[in-house]
């Protein structure tokens, strides 16, 4: 037995051709433009699997075997084309015999062929019977393909059209851009069925219907610091200022004063130089300068350049870096609390599909669960994770322990914390505060607070870089519905 990839190799058949027509006619079917002209980052993420759909149908092909009655035809086939002209003819009834034996399509043609030839024509005969049997082949393996490819399509169509519906209905709440969208595509494989991503839809529909909720994680999530050089550098600068001074301009009058300034005589200094005997006395002092003259002063502006010291500091951003997410599912946080937490996760996975980083989610109560929403199966976790229910004790010092862990793995190095809780809870112990300010200052890690209470313990929250603050409280939910427009 051989497989139909020899097959293909001997006929000189191009099975990527064929591959690529299937393709094409998949994508180009109705329904699928409809959905791509509806949400064309999710084209752009599709065709991204396209080499690993050829890959697939080319392995399909190249380890289905050759039906066994198609594969003795070959057989005969070579057999024949390799005879010489008198024993091919010799041949020629038993060959006919068994193709239709072999219940051979060109059985019938092979019959007629053999009753028509006659010693004039045998030199061509042969040439011909041997040129319509290929035909014959090629057509078989060519039908053999498209059986195959057929049953591909139709599991492939059907993936397709799972995917394209999830990623459709969760495109809207979590595809921010291009590579968000991919991102979402590739976590969509895998066969689920309509309910299972309902509460996806449900919590993200709810965090639409929050949208202080929406903003906050934004803010928490797009925050960057940074963090200087310590090799600072101290320059002198040229730096420009303007300075008041007092300067004589014509603004207005300041008193008398003698002067050799002829245009601001005073009328008496005139009337002397209209005298004979005087003129000479006039010009005596015009060279002493002792003229009675009206003073004129004002304020002048001018600009000075003086050299200023200047420091240089490097400063670099901080990367944003993975979320770590720990979320309180004590009793205290059941309810509306639990749908504000879950929903909040769902923005903070936005926002990491978005940026191309990673979300971890720590669930603690009683024990920590762990799921990674943007790993290859992050759809999954995230159902799971929304399907949980908060109804333990707190422990807060088994969580922050656990993220500290965490963070001290090298693929974690540059995470930021997110603790979620009311924070109504014991206090915590001072070994985990001296490791979370060891992180602090020696990792420059950031830990976020989001306070859901405003009756959390200061002396816990004390310990977070950033509190950010989302009271749950019937008043703050009436005033936030209030000012909504």
């Amino acid at each position: 037995m051989f497989t139909l990839e020899t097959l293909d190799v001997m006929l000189a058949i191009q099975e990527a051709e064929i591959i690529d027509e299937l393709i094409i006619a998949l994508l180009a079917t109705p329904e699928l433009q409809i959905f791509f002209e509806k949400f064309p980052r999710l084209k752009r993420a599709l065709t991204k699997d396209l080499p690993e759909w050829r890959f697939r149908l080319q392995q399909r092909i190249h380890e289905t075997e050759v039906p066994n009655d198609l594969a003795k035809e070959f057989y005969l086939y070579q057999h024949c084309q390799q005879s010489s002209q008198s024993t091919f003819h010799t041949e020629l009834e038993e060959t006919v015999s068994q193709l239709e034996q072999l219940n051979s399509p060109f059985a019938t043609e092979a019959r007629s062929l053999a009753g028509n030839v006659s010693s004039s024509d045998s030199v061509s005969f042969q040439g011909l019977f041997m040129q319509r049997w290929r035909l014959n082949i090629t057509f078989q393996t060519v039908t053999l393909h498209h059986h195959l490819l057929e049953q591909e399509q139709e599991q492939l169509q059907n993936e397709l059209e799972q995917r394209l519906e999830l990623s459709g209905e969760l495109s809207p709440l979590l595809a921010e851009n291009d590579a968000a969208a991919g991102r979402l595509w590739d976590m969509s494989k895998g066969r689920r069925q309509r309910g299972d991503y309902q509460s996806l839809v449900r919590y993200g529909t709810f965090l639409q219907q929050q949208p202080e909720l929406q903003q906050l994680a934004e803010q928490l999530g797009r925050s960057q610091t940074a963090k200087a050089n310590p090799h600072e550098e101290t320059i002198l600068e040229p730096h420009r200022l303007m300075v008041r001074e007092p300067a004589t301009v014509p603004e207005e009058v300041n008193g008398i004063h003698q002067s050799d300034d002829i245009l601001r005589l005073l009328p008496p200094e005139l009337a002397t130089l209209g005298i004979p005997e005087l003129e000479i006395e006039f010009y005596r002092r015009l060279l002493e300068k002792r003229l009675m003259t009206y003073r004129l002063q004002g304020d002048v502006w001018r600009e000075k350049v003086v050299m200023k010291p200047v420091v240089y500091q490097q400063v670099e951003p901080q990367p944003r870096g993975p979320f770590v997410v720990c979320v309180d599912t004590s009793g205290s946080m059941g309810g509306f609390n639990e749908q504000c937490a879950k929903a909040f996760c769902l923005a903070l996975l936005r926002i990491a599909l978005a940026d191309n980083r990673r979300c971890y989610i720590m669930l603690f109560a009683s024990e920590v669960i762990h799921y990674e929403l943007t790993s290859s199966s992050g759809l999954d976790q995230a159902m799971r994770f929304l399907g949980q229910h908060f109804r333990g004790g707190t422990d807060l010092s088994a969580c922050l322990s656990a993220t500290l862990d965490k963070l001290a793995t090298p693929e974690w190095h540059d995470a930021d914390a997110v603790i979620i809780s009311d924070f109504i809870a014991q206090r915590l112990p001072d070994d985990i505060q001296q490791r979370v300010r060891k992180q602090q200052t020696d990792h420059r890690h950031r830990f976020h607070a989001l306070a859901m209470s405003h009756y959390g313990k200061p002396a816990i929250m004390r310990i977070f870089d950033h509190i950010w603050r989302f009271d749950t409280g019937m008043k703050s939910r009436v005033q936030r519905r209030w000012k909504r427009p």
